[in-house]
């Protein structure tokens, strides 16, 4: 048993024990992914124990909560699109325990508005969450009692970078969604500024789903059109043959973006924006209609999809966490070192992110014969000693015969008579024998 190109380890008693790590550690390589399906992100659910019901509620209220400070501090939307993609992302790779939603939320906004380079400060963030919430009780930013939360949202902002994998690409579909709008209805339509406003609309409550990292932005666009379009009754031919003339236009992908939408409406109907504007029946008498085409059609209702692997029953969380960066908290209920959590692997070793998976596969090609393990099993004849045999009784049981009560000591013979003491020769009682 020897590495190649080493001297070969010393041979253990059994050959069991493994050999020694020669060298450092070779570390790990992460590589971002921008994309999940939806069998892929239930499982991550599962694993961190999510209940889906609360689940659902987390989701919506984070989303909602970065839409409110991002207006208050007058952000683009393009930041509110990379920090609501951030929030989802870090949901799925950490259990609800161990951080609050809107922690996480202000954190993402936080990241969100670097990489968009409409830098905040964290307490800026702090004080336009507070004011969103108190309304009647302002706050201004150099208040000490942000100084607290304002470290746990630094600590979030690491562990997002290291779930995003450092990898800052994000879609704006609202940038296409004017460029579709404009070539499928016409720049002198009468009515194509009302029905941008409600795709745009639309494309915000898209974000309080998983569509953003599950497909692409034209995908997305085109969805968000002709649900529109059907919402309101009006171009939906226009908008069919615009897509089918587009090669990179795909029916699966922009069907399961229909549906997702139209559960979200259909469920949460008072929590989007769009729920006010058309009534439910109207979501639920379109949903039908979709569903009766993927019947018609056999196919199935989300794309990679593995019937096999399907979720069965989560396990719910036994209790919630109080958001640490709330101030009117009594009690600070973040762990003492949650803030600077780090992987179980990466205490073994180095992690480095990487951006082309191609490279960081042709990486461990390259790396893998240096660290490569060879074993080679032999077989060894050993001589035993044979044991000696067990000892004859003679064929009486457990031992030959020693006399009676009366004979107890003596043990010369072990006849079956003996004689009184001091009478060594004679072997009965009598004085004659």
């Amino acid at each position: 048993m020897a590495r190649p190109g080493t001297d070969p380890a010393p041979a253990t008693a059994n050959g069991d024990s493994p050999a020694p790590r020669i060298g450092p550690h070779p570390g790990f390589i992460s590589s971002s992914n921008q994309y999940s399906s939806e069998i892929k992100i239930r499982r991550m659910l599962k694993d961190n124990g999510c209940d889906p019901a609360r689940e659902d509620n987390y989701r919506l209220q984070g989303v909602q909560l970065i839409d409110n400070v991002r207006e208050n501090l007058q952000l683009p939307v393009r930041t509110f699109d990379t920090a609501c993609s951030y929030f989802h992302k870090f949901r799925l790779n950490f259990r609800d325990a161990e951080y609050n939603y809107q922690d996480a939320a202000l954190a993402s906004l936080f990241v969100a508005c670097k990489v968009e380079d409409t830098i905040k400060k964290s307490k800026d963030i702090l004080v336009a969450a507070y004011n969103v919430k108190n309304p009647e009780k302002t706050v201004a930013p150099d208040d000490k009692m942000f100084e607290g939360p304002g470290k746990i949202i630094i600590g979030l902002e690491r562990l997002i970078l290291e779930t995003i994998g450092f990898d800052f690409r994000t879609r704006y579909p609202q940038k296409l969604l004017v460029k579709v709008v404009r070539r499928a209805l016409g720049k002198s339509s009468a009515n194509s500024h009302d029905f941008f406003a409600t795709a745009y609309a639309m494309c915000i409550d898209m974000y309080k789903t998983f569509i953003p990292i599950k497909r692409t932005t034209f995908s997305m666009v085109m969805a968000v059109v002709e649900l529109t379009a059907r919402m309101r009754g009006e171009h939906l031919e226009r908008v069919q043959e615009f897509a089918a003339s587009r090669k990179q236009y795909s029916r699966d992908a922009a069907m399961e973006t229909m549906l997702d939408l139209l559960d979200l409406y259909v469920q949460h109907h008072k929590s989007t924006k769009i729920g006010a504007q058309f009534d439910l029946s109207k979501f639920i008498d379109i949903k039908i209609h979709l569903n009766n085409d993927l019947d018609s059609t056999a196919k199935p209702r989300y794309l990679y999809h593995c019937h096999r692997c399907e979720v069965e029953d989560p396990h719910p969380l036994s209790s919630t966490t109080a958001s640490a960066t709330d101030p009117t908290t009594a009690s600070n209920p973040w762990p003492a070192d949650a803030s600077i959590r780090r992987t179980a692997r990466g205490q073994d070793g180095t992690m480095r992110f990487v951006f082309d998976p191609e490279a960081a596969k042709e990486e461990q090609e390259t790396v893998s014969g240096f660290f490569k393990e060879e074993f080679e099993e032999y077989e060894v004849e050993v001589d035993e000693p044979v044991p000696p045999p067990d000892r004859d009784d003679g064929g009486r049981g457990r031992g030959a015969y020693r006399g009676g009560y009366r004979d107890r000591g003596d043990h010369r013979r072990g006849g079956p008579y003996g004689g009184y003491r001091g009478d060594r020769y004679h072997r009965g009682r009598g004085r004659y024998h």
